[in-house]
């Protein structure tokens, strides 16, 4: 159930409706007998015509159905022949039927997700009514949603079905969720974001960002692009930043030419998709290197890293990520530099994930790769490479990854954006690491308090928490139904589809609520799973 999104809507294409009629007949002739087999494998209602049909896809095919029918008479009506009398009055019913749900979808959300839309459509038309005829064996479960048994069962056999009544009263009185879409057609979902990118941002760094765009040779741009490079160097105890317009990929693709004028041997560490790309940055870049490679969250310790270090002491640069965006994993950065000193080597860290979310100490690191946004809580749009030592223009290198260039010309050999230099200006004066942490710690003990699996433990980065979703469910449909619910989630990423992995980033402007909230809706989703069958 993982290969593409769901899509939940009123039947419109005559290709839903040939399947309408294929589920129709699996359902209520293969499965329940209630009509008689025929050579087409396909089963028109007589309703047909007046039908209106709330469906689920899955990619391009249908996975479950629901039928809905104002107009008299019902099927109940010449099942019962008095049915008026047993309905209270006032009443506008509806009458809902043919609800089916493939059978590998029956664990899934989809039987509620077209719920959802069924409440929507019968408030759209004013019914504030339901009657169904209810299969035999999920007759508690109806009770639960606030349906009331009424007359005489009919039918036969496996073929048995109690007449019910839903009111809109009823059901509001006997679930939250119906009251939860009352509320959701009422106000529009205000939206929580916790991707790694692009992060929430304040409302200093929105109005710095909107401000006119101008030169990037005047003086006031260099003076902003100035104080941001010295902001920069101050928290991370750099010597050196050069700014330019790209993303963390050009960030270490910048890194990885000024590594090749090292014409030395080097040493990656990999333990996460991260980890993956400093590898293949290393490789098209033609670097001569050995990597040390861990299976996905496996710890590389130090005693490893010295051991290859030992052994290869042609080695002179190690490139690791510092946060493992993947995973959450933290390196020890301190750790790794003592090490690196004491075996001469130059150390260059990824740490695009990490500056703003977490301490860091970059005096005597090489290189360091970094961005705008994520933890920077800036918008997404410049690359930065922090660095120990002056760098030298290299003319063997493409121009645009000529780091050397850079700080010949204060960062500002090509085009830049004085927009993207501002807001990151006005982010790097609200950085608050320690709230970060605090609204992460939070999220993480309840998350696990709840039962839910969260990768690691108060060692890892407070940027990233990486939820593990249960097996029965899909990371895809928990992030799309969270991002319904205005709650936005890092889930489409190839990698976190293949895990069943969902993530939340404290990295951009966040408050207690939204991480209440997230925590809250995850929680119901994961933890309360709904694995009844359901046919009407």
């Amino acid at each position: 159930m993982k290969s593409s999104s769901f899509i939940y809507k009123i039947a419109s294409e005559q290709d839903e409706f040939e399947q309408i009629n294929e589920m129709n007949y699996q359902t209520f002739v293969e499965e329940i007998p209630q009509h008689q087999k025929n050579g087409q494998s396909s089963l028109v209602d007589r309703f047909h015509k007046e039908n209106t049909y709330v469906i689920a896809k899955h990619g391009n095919i249908v996975v479950g159905m629901i039928a809905i029918r104002a107009n008299r008479p019902f099927s109940l009506d010449e099942k019962l022949g008095n049915l008026d009398e047993y309905l209270p009055q006032g009443s506008k019913p509806c009458e809902v039927r043919l609800l089916s749900v493939k059978k590998e979808y029956r664990k899934s959300y989809v039987f509620y997700k077209m719920t959802d839309l069924l409440v929507s459509h019968c408030l759209e038309n004013q019914y504030n009514m339901a009657l169904i005829s209810g299969v035999e064996k999920q007759i508690p479960l109806y009770k639960r949603m606030g349906f009331v048994a009424f007359g005489s069962m009919t039918g036969t056999g496996d073929a048995k079905f109690q007449p019910m009544y839903l009111t809109k009263e009823k059901f509001e009185k006997s679930t939250k969720a119906f009251k939860r879409m009352m509320e959701r057609k009422q106000q529009e979902t205000r939206k929580y974001s916790f991707l790694p990118g692009p992060v929430p941002v304040g409302e200093e760094i929105k109005k710095a960002f909107s401000m006119p765009a101008i030169s990037h040779r005047a003086n006031s741009f260099h003076s902003d692009l100035q104080e941001v490079k010295d902001l920069l160097g101050h928290f991370f105890q750099a010597n050196f930043a050069e700014i330019t317009v790209g993303t963390g990929t050009l960030a270490n693709d910048l890194v990885a030419a000024q590594i090749s004028s090292l014409n030395k041997k080097g040493l990656i560490l990999s333990n996460g998709e991260f980890g993956c790309r400093l590898i293949d940055h290393a490789a098209r870049f033609h670097l001569n290197f050995e990597y040390l490679e861990k299976e996905w969250n496996m710890p590389i310790s130090h005693e490893e890293i010295s051991d290859v270090l030992q052994t290869n002491p042609d080695i002179g640069w190690l490139w690791t990520v510092h946060c493992e965006t993947s995973t959450g994993y933290l390196y020890d950065l301190e750790a790794i530099q003592k090490i690196c000193d004491a075996y001469g080597v130059e150390l260059c860290v990824d740490a695009c994930s990490s500056l703003g979310t977490v301490p860091a100490n970059l005096s005597k690191c090489y290189l360091a790769s970094a961005v705008s946004g994520k933890g920077l809580g800036s918008y997404p749009g410049l690359a930065i490479v922090l660095h120990r030592e002056s760098i030298q223009p290299n003319p063997n290198l493409p121009r645009y990854l000529d780091l050397g260039l850079y700080q010949e010309k204060d960062s500002v050999p090509f085009t830049h954006s004085s927009n993207l230099v501002k807001a990151l200006k006005a982010s790097l004066h609200t950085i608050n690491i320690t709230e970060k942490k605090r609204l992460s710690d939070f999220a993480r003990n309840h998350l696990q308090s709840a039962g839910l699996e969260v990768l690691g433990n108060a060692d890892y980065s407070p940027g990233i928490i990486t939820i593990a979703i249960p097996s029965y469910l899909s990371s895809r449909e928990v992030g799309d139904r969270l991002s319904e619910k205005g709650i936005l989630l890092s889930y489409e990423s190839e990698y976190l589809l293949k895990k069943n992995w969902v993530q939340a980033a404290f990295m951009g402007e966040q408050t207690r609520e939204a991480a209440l909230r997230m925590v809250t809706e995850l929680k119901q989703l994961c933890c309360n799973p709904r694995e009844e069958s359901v046919i009407w």
